[in-house]
């Protein structure tokens, strides 16, 4: 038994050794691309070397900072990456790895399933949580009859120690990522979950021995460990800028087998996408950009509709699903009407000299504190939901944006059709109606005559009794 424990060990440390690491194993199996003829601006042409899906992006801003984390030189935290869906986090860690082998680097993916959960862990840590012991053949008892949660615990148990035998061995702490934790459920056990890894996380980066980084697309786990935290600290990761998204799409398209592309028609692609890398990833590839993007938006604005549709007349049974989509859209058109007014304010400086052109597409994002944002919905409960289906953001500030350009897009073509507020008041005005009469109690009588009469008398308090 002696031996099996240590060679859990050993196992352990294999799993932080250079190459070993699964996720990067499928990240460095990309498809070479024969080079192109490159694309142009103006029809020059530019030359580049495609050298597959995990090098064809921008080199964002914020990859300086995780390199400095993957590689073990950030001690002392452990790091939140918080960001919209498509902004380019995992790639950022994946490029980090790529550059050290994954040395001393482990990286998971959570998943709702805990069990899931727990297998993907054991692959990532090359631990089978004791499932291949043969105390079985000893008659004795199994020590994998517990649920997730211990199976987890034991884990961490196992790899605390080998944390504290690398930390002495090579003088720099181990790296665990937790990609993609807004998977877990967000009820009592997918809580529970995140504050079993955030206390060993505290725990590690006090003694310097594990950084854990954690990455998620939606912000209530950040809400959930922010109670907790001491030495957690929040990478931010939004949306390029209309420049950098411009160049980006430059070099993506560079890398595609498509043909050259004019300026106009980037300015265009990039003005109604934005600078979400995964759907400039998805423009770029396409034989005409302007008309793709186009595309996109026509599905975007199929796809709200389908979420938070409004129904003149709905039936009560729908009442609860029309609450939700009626406050969502209050706020999705705050959203449009404060960037009508941020348009409006720009278009008069560029009249007066003061801006210019350029300053106008570059534009961020209209943002709403999260306070009002409540206020305007006149619902605090919505506010989550919309965070989880991408409709909306929420970032470590507390304020809260569209989820994307394109999503902006889409709301403003939607609240801007003829009869959307008369459609929207219609809707909310038939919520009110149907709780009104859901508050309303119907009195039957019986054994009465023709010419009875009765005698009823309403309190203060709002009851009836018979007189």
């Amino acid at each position: 038994m002696a031996w099996y424990k240590e060679n859990v060990l050993w196992k352990i440390e294999k799993a932080f050794a250079p190459g070993y690491d699964p996720a990067l194993d499928l990240a460095n199996i990309g498809i070479k691309r024969p080079k192109e003829e490159g694309t142009s601006l103006m029809g020059d042409e530019l030359d580049w070397d495609a050298e597959g899906p995990w090098t064809e992006h921008l080199r964002r801003e914020e990859q300086d900072l995780i390199d400095r984390i993957i590689h073990g030189k950030e001690v002392g935290h452990y790091f939140v990456l918080l960001g919209p869906k498509g902004t380019g986090k995992t790639t950022m860690i994946i490029d980090a790895m790529q550059a050290i082998q994954a040395d001393g680097v482990a990286m998971c993916d959570a998943h709702p399933d805990l069990e899931v959960f727990r297998l993907r862990l054991g692959k990532a840590l090359n631990y089978e949580f004791n499932e291949d012991t043969q105390t079985g053949l000893f008659q004795r008892r199994d020590p994998r009859e517990a649920g997730p949660s211990l199976d987890l615990e034991r884990a961490l148990n196992k790899l605390e120690k080998v944390a504290i035998r690398q930390a002495k061995k090579n003088g720099k702490p181990l790296i665990l990522v937790l990609n993609n934790i807004h998977f877990f459920k967000h009820d009592g056990d997918g809580e529970n979950v995140l504050l079993q890894f955030q206390q060993r996380a505290e725990a590690w980066a006090a003694s310097g021995i594990l950084t854990m980084v954690f990455s998620t697309d939606d912000a209530w786990p950040f809400f959930v460990m922010r109670k907790n935290a001491s030495r957690m600290h929040v990478v931010s990761v939004y949306d390029l800028s209309t420049k950098d998204a411009f160049t980006a799409a430059v070099r993506m398209r560079m890398n595609s087998n498509r043909p050259k592309a004019t300026s106009s028609a980037f300015r265009e692609a990039v003005g109604l996408v934005g600078g979400r890398l995964t759907y400039l990833s998805k423009v770029t590839k396409a034989a005409d950009m302007a008309h793709h993007a186009r595309h996109m938006l026509a599905v975007e604005k199929g796809w709200l509709l389908s979420q938070i549709g409004l129904i003149p007349d709905c039936d009560d049974d729908v009442m609860d699903e029309q609450k939700w989509s009626s406050c969502s859209w209050l706020l999705l058109q705050e959203f449009v009407k404060r960037r009508r007014a941020q348009e409006a304010e720009m278009k008069e400086k560029i009249e007066r000299g003061e801006a210019s052109e350029e300053d106008l597409a570059n534009m961020p994002l209209p943002k709403i504190s999260y306070y009002e944002s409540r206020q305007i919905m006149t619902r605090a409960d919505f506010m989550d939901e919309l965070d989880r289906k991408n409709i909306i953001s929420i970032d470590i500030n507390h304020d809260v944006t569209p989820d994307s350009m394109l999503v902006l897009h889409a709301a403003g073509e939607v609240v801007d059709e003829e009869g959307f507020e008369d459609l929207l008041q219609g809707v909310r005005d038939r919520v009110d109606e149907i709780e009104s009469l859901h508050r309303t109690r119907e009195l039957t009588f019986k054994d009465l005559d023709k010419g009875d009469s009765i005698r009823l008398a309403v309190n203060k308090s709002g009851s009836t009794r018979l007189l």
